[in-house]
Formats: structure tokens, C-alpha cells, sequence
């Protein structure tokens, strides 16, 4: 089997998604990107990503493997987490020790809205940099 030659990251705009955006471009022919919009509070990210994508393109870092970027609209995913990420709540500590900051499945609900993209995009290898 050949070896990969077209991916997909997974690009928030943030630190982690950044770096393997610059990764993924180094590697792929083809790199496109996709985000997720799922109801979240701060949504700076999203702009900050158009910026960062503009930027790679500006400076000529592997702009040429660049493809197209997705954003996709799951906002019923996060209207079910109920985390202080989507509802105007402060930010603390649940009583499982979890920052109720945090979304179930969130990272899975991703992936598998990203398979489905890449699938239908003819893209065989999905890239992720999630913290924790």
C-alpha cells in the first residue's frame, strides 16, 4: 500500500492544532483543514485560524500544499455537553475533579465528523494535536 499522500487536520487555530498544521504540511502532498463550530463561548479561535491560514500562505511555508479549509457547523453537539465552553456559566471544578470547561467526546465527535469529510474528500490520513 502506498504510503499517504493527502491529509486532514483537525485545525482549531490554537497552539496545539498549529503545530500540526506546519507537521502535516511538511509531510503531504495535500493538506486541508477543518474546524468545528459546536456552540463554543469563545470562538476566537475561529477567526484567529483564518489569520494563521493566511499567514502560512503569506510566507510561502509549504503554501502550496495547502487545500481547501472546512468549517463545520455541529452546534447540536455542544448544545449537549452543557460545559461552561458553550453556556454562559463560570469556569470551576465539578465533583469528578473535571473542569466543567470539559465536553464529553468532544475530540471523538470530531474525529469522526473529520473521517467522514476526508472520506468524501478522497483524503486518507486525519492529523489531531488535542491536549490531554
Amino acid at each position: 500500500m502506498a504510503s499517504p499522500t493527502r491529509a486532514l487536520v483537525l485545525f482549531s487555530g490554537g497552539q496545539d492544532s498549529t503545530v500540526c498544521l506546519a507537521w502535516a504540511l511538511s509531510r503531504y502532498n495535500h493538506v486541508e483543514t477543518v474546524a468545528f463550530d459546536y456552540g463554543q463561548r469563545h470562538a476566537v479561535e475561529l477567526d484567529q485560524r483564518l489569520i494563521i491560514l493566511a499567514e502560512f500562505k503569506r510566507r510561502g511555508l509549504q503554501a502550496d500544499n495547502l487545500g481547501p479549509d472546512h468549517l463545520l457547523d455541529i452546534r447540536s453537539f455542544g448544545a449537549i455537553g452543557e460545559s461552561a465552553l458553550t453556556t454562559e456559566r463560570a469556569i470551576e471544578i465539578d465533583a469528578a475533579g473535571l473542569p466543567n470547561t470539559f465536553v464529553p467526546a468532544r475530540n471523538l465527535a470530531f474525529f469522526t465528523y473529520a473521517a467522514a469529510l476526508a472520506y468524501r474528500r478522497g483524503i486518507d490520513c486525519l492529523v489531531g494535536g488535542m491536549c490531554e
